[in-house]
């Protein structure tokens, strides 16, 4: 009877450890629209995550939703909806900034996209800011993004210290496609418009608008559109995940500079477009090879842009007290 007991005990311990060993994690991850979110479209298709996480010795599977804007993706990340959340760096700061010490603390683990932000406008005679007249309306996604950032680091640079919000009653939130029809019809009041790729590319092909000035202005050169950012709290729970994101974030990359028709390809599944065919996706894509990749930029010069403006109170003094240990060794500045 005892031998029975201890064998029935021990059956019981050997099936309570089987679910630790085989259960899979699910790894939600937060994703927007656009091409610039294009390594993360990848990374889904091609289930590189999972690829990653198997040889890291992890039985992973990742899901993605998607939100509209910077702040909706934070919301998702700070309340648990979404484990990794892929969007500016603006409001990756903020959460960094106002949670401070805390499980709820964000940071980053890696940049997805630095394709440049380009101010176009209707007005084919504009050449700089101040060619908007007060009554133009400056058309972007939200009233918080990473364009809103880039305008009034250009104002501050163009209108001098204190004047960063002189442009700010211009703005109007606009869905990508609607802005691009604003600057298509010219029947509107919107005269300009912060765009991202493809809706940057679609605009000029048009030749009823020209570039007025780009994020490169505002930084002095490349800025991170967009990073994925996660929880302290997750962060620590899952300490291999940000090494696995960065490879799975790296090799997507690596597709869309090698090998951009299947890019364009998988863009295309993911978001068709009655303007966009498979050629010019692909075209597009040749032309941003360097868009793409794990390495932040320009963290420092928001960071800093955002504490003289009241934005942040605690100020990172370099961009890696705000990115995780693996995130490092990129080639960032």
């Amino acid at each position: 009877m005892i031998r029975k007991i201890a064998t029935a005990l021990g059956l019981l311990a050997s099936l309570a450890a089987l679910p630790a060993q085989a259960q899979q994690q699910e790894v939600k991850i937060g994703i927007g629209f656009g091409v610039g979110f294009l390594p993360m479209f990848i990374a889904d298709e091609m289930k590189l995550v999972e690829k990653h996480a198997k040889a890291a010795g992890l039985d992973v599977t990742a899901s993605y939703r998607r939100f509209s804007g910077s702040s909706a993706m934070q919301d998702a990340v700070l309340s648990g909806s979404v484990d990794v959340g892929v969007y500016g760096v603006a409001a990756m700061l903020i959460a960094w900034d106002k949670a401070r010490n805390s499980p709820q603390q964000i940071f980053g683990i890696a940049g997805v996209n630095s394709s440049p932000l380009v101010l176009v406008s209707n007005k084919l005679d504009a050449k700089s800011v101040e060619d908007l007249a007060p009554t133009d309306k400056i058309a972007m996604p939200a009233l918080v993004s990473p364009q809103m950032y880039a305008l009034q680091m250009i104002a501050e640079k163009r209108f001098g210290k204190g004047q960063q919000d002189k442009l700010k009653p211009q703005v109007v939130a606009l869905p990508h496609p609607e802005s691009l029809n604003a600057m298509l019809t010219g029947g509107t009041e919107v005269k300009a418009y912060f765009s991202t790729p493809p809706f940057t590319q679609l605009v000029l092909e048009s030749g009823k608008a020209k570039v007025v000035t780009t994020s490169e202005e505002a930084f002095g050169g490349r800025s991170t559109f967009l990073a994925a950012g996660a929880t302290k709290k997750w962060l620590e729970a899952n300490p291999k995940m940000s090494g696995v994101l960065i490879k799975a974030i790296t090799e997507a990359s690596d597709i869309i500079r090698n090998d951009p028709k299947k890019a364009a390809e998988i863009y295309l599944k993911v978001e068709p477009s009655k303007l966009l065919d498979q050629a010019k996706v692909e075209a597009m894509l040749k032309s941003m090879p360097d868009d793409f990749g794990v390495a932040v930029y320009g963290v420092k010069t928001l960071a800093d842009f955002m504490g003289r403006t009241g934005g942040l109170k605690n100020i990172p003094a370099k961009w890696q007290d705000v990115f995780v240990a693996d995130a490092h060794g990129t080639a960032s500045n």
